[in-house]
């Protein structure tokens, strides 16, 4: 099945954008939405001008804001005459060490990549099961599959939050034609991990966003991204005793 009408937050800046882009080559219609507006309108002058039969509608969001999220979809759903597929990719990244002080900017990441990715997820299937089709796509993290220290700490728990959520909804939708996606991405070139330090099998955004439209449009309900060599080190993260892991990280 192609899906030809794509939504997709946090679209202004790192893989949001770079998928867009993806997207777009692809002839796909986006909706796409984010905080800064201004970033979203050069990013929509991009690809009309490079895809002009692509349609491009953006609306500036905070995804943390509730009913806006519920309003803005539905709002974007109408401008397309429907929505094939909803990318819930909106995030932040590193916290700080727990007991270390950090604890408002560790909520800020619990609400931003938990809390309203689960108000997105609602808006989303919502959507789909009024159209009876679709296709949920949620973005967690390798960061997901075994608890990290310091900074990560609070990041990695809202991403297996996340994929546990997206498990929970596809089992939901088992018998219905609405299909359930879970990318694990590893390391990627973003806005996200701007000023962290260099980290192993590093991809540039382009290569990893191609990498992260082509898992999405195989609708698997799981995809590590990319799958080598991230694979073999998520085996290696869920079977390795923790004394080595702490001794690793």
């Amino acid at each position: 099945m192609t899906r030809r009408r794509i939504l997709i937050t946090g679209a202004s800046a790192g893989l949001g954008r770079g998928m867009a882009l993806q997207f777009a080559a692809r002839g796909r219609h986006l909706a796409l939405c984010a905080r800064r507006l201004h970033e979203l309108e050069s990013l929509r002058t991009e690809i009309v001008t490079r895809y002009p039969e692509v349609t491009v509608v953006i609306r500036e969001l905070d995804v943390t804001d509730t009913a806006r999220v519920f309003s803005v979809f539905e709002e974007l759903r109408a401008a397309l005459g429907g929505l094939d597929r909803i990318i819930v990719n909106a995030g932040i990244g590193r916290g700080v060490s727990v007991g270390e002080g950090g604890l408002a900017r560790n909520l800020e990441l619990v609400r931003t990549n938990f809390t309203a990715a689960l108000v997105q997820c609602e808006a989303a299937v919502a959507i789909f099961k009024r159209q009876n089709a679709g296709h949920l796509v949620t973005m967690a993290s390798v960061a997901a599959i075994r608890g990290l220290p310091g900074g990560q700490t609070v990041y990695a728990a809202t991403k297996a939050g996340l994929a546990s959520l997206s498990e929970g909804i596809r089992t939901d939708l088992w018998q219905t034609p609405i299909r359930v996606t879970a990318l694990y991405p590893g390391y990627i070139e973003s806005e996200i991990g701007a000023g962290a330090r260099r980290r192993p099998f590093l991809v540039d955004t382009q290569t990893g966003c191609r990498a992260l439209v082509r898992a999405i449009e195989s609708e698997r309900a799981r995809s590590i991204v990319p799958y080598w060599p991230w694979a073999s080190v998520v085996w290696l993260m869920r079977h390795m005793p923790f004394s080595l892991l702490v001794r690793l990280l």
